[in-house]
């Protein structure tokens, strides 16, 4: 085995996934003419990283990777997941809460502080899937190793079903 693959095209791959990876939040999702009653999940996180390897021998420090990834879940954690960008749901700001409206039905008026206001348009997994991804990303960007060519980013919201993202680095 050399010691160091000079093909251009290998790559290797880590991964981190659940333990301290998680957080347990309540959301709606709307699907077609239909608003989910609010419910929760403890969702599971799971982060591929494709990349080279690097002098050490290593795509990415497995501790980095799990504290970037722990950090945005806590951000997540306990709270209530509220897609801003929906084209089902009304969302007024009164500064200490969000009052959310779907069509004539009642209004619910949630803490602000209670709330993950995410730059999504569906509290769906594969949208959580797809945030937690693109602020990893950004944490990468700043903290990994250069050269890292893809990120992929699953999130479980019960054993069995899970979504995914991918996206290039």
């Amino acid at each position: 085995m050399p010691d160091h693959p000079s093909s251009q095209s290998s790559s290797h791959s880590v991964t981190v996934e659940r333990q301290r990876l998680r957080f347990a939040a309540g959301h709606f999702a709307t699907f077609a003419d239909e608003l989910e009653p609010i419910h929760g999940h403890n969702y599971d996180v799971f982060v591929e990283v494709i990349g080279p390897l690097t002098e050490e021998s290593w795509v990415i420090d497995f501790s980095l990777l799990k504290r970037l990834t722990r950090e945005v879940c806590e951000t997540l954690d306990h709270k209530f997941l509220l897609q801003m960008d929906s084209r089902s749901l009304t969302i007024t700001d009164d500064d200490t809460h969000y009052i959310v409206q779907y069509r004539d039905e009642l209004p619910y008026r949630l803490p602000k502080h209670d709330v993950a206001a995410l730059p999504i348009d569906n509290s769906t997994a594969e949208r959580l899937s797809q945030y937690i991804a693109g602020r990893l990303v950004d944490s990468l960007g700043t903290s990994g190793p250069s050269g890292l060519a893809r990120l992929r980013v699953g999130v479980e919201e019960m054993p069995g079903q899970a979504a995914w993202f991918e996206t290039d680095l």
